[in-house]
């Protein structure tokens, strides 16, 4: 499974299908230049081969509507829905794999 780059004409596509199959949704909002948004990739390769979980990565530089609609005021921010499209954790900064796992397996 690879992380999925979405901007605002296809996110809304893709996480619905993502969703229907059942799966958890990373979503993630980032910068090219940004130091954290690179770890926080590093990170976010260990959750790829997971089955029950899919990545959308967001490049607030080109997704202005994006960010506005989730108040994204600093990258990287990690926003993790379960299946039921309920937003579970909203969080500011980097997150280490581990913890994503711990909050997605609660």
């Amino acid at each position: 499974m690879a992380i999925f780059e979405v901007d605002e004409s296809d996110f809304e596509e893709i996480k619905s299908q993502e969703l229907e199959k059942e799966k958890f949704i990373i979503l993630t909002f980032g910068s090219e230049l940004c130091d954290g948004c690179q770890a926080l990739e590093f990170e976010l390769e260990e959750l790829e081969n997971m089955q029950n979980i899919s990545i959308l990565s967001v490049d607030c530089n080109d997704s202005q509507e994006l960010c506005e609609l989730y108040n994204i005021d600093r990258v990287p921010t990690i926003i993790i829905y379960n299946p039921k499209d309920e937003i579970i954790l909203h969080h500011e900064g980097v997150m280490l794999y581990q913890d994503m796992l711990e909050i997605i397996n609660k």
